[in-house]
């Protein structure tokens, strides 16, 4: 491999920050519920929608079983990774994915470790 071949050091801290947020699993699994949230998380029409909006963090926290303050940095930790959006409704801070950005990280991961090309043989 050659020096143009390596990626840069912005290129790694941009994979860096998503990786080290889905390394918590409790981090992760909110990151999946929020994938569906009607079907994990108590809906208030009247309130929010959790797809535009976002889940409420009281109901995150309700369903982790965990303390707010770190049901918090969790979701702080998520935000600054760029895996979840937050919006603040009255005194409640809601969330919820960025699609786009997550996406976005999924691609950039697959080049920055090497998709496998099935088609080709893997080395020996």
């Amino acid at each position: 491999m050659t020096t143009h071949d390596m990626p840069g050091a912005d290129d790694l801290t941009a994979l860096l920050e998503p990786v080290k947020a889905l390394a918590n699993p409790v981090r992760l699994q909110v990151l999946q519920w929020l994938r569906d949230p009607e079907e994990h998380f108590p809906v208030e029409p009247d309130i929010t929608d959790p797809r535009t909006v976002g889940v409420c963090v009281s109901h995150i926290q309700a369903k982790t079983g965990l303390a707010q303050s770190t049901v918090s940095a969790y979701m702080a930790a998520l935000e600054r990774a760029g895996l979840v959006r937050s919006t603040r409704v009255g005194k409640w801070t809601h969330y919820r994915r960025d699609e786009e950005r997550i996406a976005q990280f999924v691609e950039e991961l697959g080049l920055g470790i090497g998709q496998v090309h099935l088609a080709e043989p893997l080395p020996r």
